[in-house]
């Protein structure tokens, strides 16, 4: 088996509820993740009483793989 190239050291922090910090290589900021409008409705969360709507993982799963 070879040797691994990159190994990434992520931290992910769960704030409260689906707010969540990810701290990423590259990044000087931790990248902020939770839920929004139909994200949130189909986890049982009403989107009007989040306190933050930011992107899910799902978002950025997606441009990752579009860029």
């Amino acid at each position: 088996m070879s040797t691994p190239v990159y190994v990434s050291n992520v931290r992910i922090e769960r704030r409260s509820g689906p707010l969540r910090m990810a701290y990423l290589p590259g990044e000087s900021q931790p990248v902020v993740f939770s839920v929004h409008g139909a994200i949130a409705e189909h986890y049982g969360v009403d989107p009007a009483k989040l306190p933050e709507s930011h992107a899910s993982t799902l978002d950025y799963v997606v441009a990752a793989l579009g860029g």
